[in-house]
């Protein structure tokens, strides 16, 4: 059988991100040094593949402290977790490590720093996402005024409009997120915000590239998880920027081969989260029923890496 020929297009930057990869590591660290089990508050990362394998190695996802023993330790996720967790566990004398990813550290640090100057904080955030409640979690009730859409800004009702300031959370779109501090700006001229958007590299990165590769091509696969945000963002992205099949696949199994027939150009990026092995095996099996021929669109070049916590590199 003659295999018709695609082009594919692999944007550049994609896949996991320095904080993921501190995080991963971070479980794979404490299970070497602490022994099977360990125990990780949320999933690690928003990704099934990832939290499976570190599941056959001896980590134990709960959702909450209350289910952790006090005699093994215990991992708090890369979205990083409201105040009161490390308190708690402070209380219990538990061993516990937070593989919370720095650039959502500094954010926390960024509204403690409002806050102490008499600020109160508007959050862009998705409501229920584990970063936005970690991240609101980090200041007392009523500090943190979330808004998820440009029409929640005139819904705002802080307690002084002229003591405000406006934080995001990492993950996301660019775009979006503009709007609504367009918009926050025009209704509360004095409103501070932060020196450098919140919204991580790696995010806009990504979002980046997907806007280089999108015009390119017919249909978009972003190898991601369906709760991981900045993987959603990657597919409306890809939307939003010309391409109207931007699809999520979670692994090659899940590509719809009917809604590919015919086309000849074939766009693939993945989410923070996304291990590369998913990467390639949308690549290879894409390969089994085309004749490929493949290009990279890179839009930036990323070298960041950060350390593990001193507990595990003792």
């Amino acid at each position: 059988m003659i295999k018709p020929n695609i082009e594919l297009y692999l944007a550049a930057p994609r896949g996991f991100c320095a904080g993921v990869d501190r995080a991963i590591k971070i479980v794979e660290m404490a299970l070497e040094k602490w022994g099977a089990p360990i125990f990780v508050r949320h999933e690690i990362v928003h990704n099934k593949y990832v939290v499976d394998e570190l599941r056959s190695m001896g980590a134990i996802f709960v959702e909450t402290l209350e289910e952790c023993p006090n005699d093994r330790p215990v991992i708090f996720s890369a979205h990083g977790v409201p105040k009161s967790v490390p308190a708690a566990a402070n209380a219990r004398n538990m061993i516990f490590v937070d593989a919370t990813c720095p650039l959502v550290s500094k954010v926390h640090i960024e509204a403690e720093r409002h806050y102490s100057n008499g600020l109160q904080m508007v959050m862009i955030g998705h409501h229920g996402h584990p970063e936005t409640i970690g991240t609101m979690g980090q200041l007392p009730n009523g500090e943190v005024l979330l808004v998820e859409t440009p029409e929640d800004v005139s819904k705002v009702n802080p307690r002084d409009k002229n003591k405000l300031a406006y934080i995001t959370q990492t993950t996301l779109s660019v775009d979006d997120t503009i709007e609504i501090v367009e918009k926050l700006k025009s209704r509360f001229p004095n409103i501070v915000g932060p020196h450098k958007e919140d919204i991580c590299y790696a995010t806009t990165n990504r979002q980046e590239a997907v806007k280089a590769v999108a015009p390119k091509v017919e249909a978009l696969l972003v190898i991601g998880a369906p709760n991981s945000s900045n993987s959603r963002r990657l597919v409306e992205v890809g939307k939003s920027s010309g391409c109207n099949y931007s699809q999520m696949v979670q692994r090659a199994s899940d590509i719809d081969w009917r809604a590919l027939q015919g086309i000849k150009s074939i766009g693939i990026t993945a989410g923070a989260s996304a291990p590369e092995i998913l990467i390639n095996e949308v690549i290879s099996a894409i390969s089994n029923r085309f004749n490929v021929t493949q290009k990279t669109v890179e839009t930036a070049v990323e070298n960041i890496e950060f350390k593990v916590p001193r507990v595990l590199r003792e």
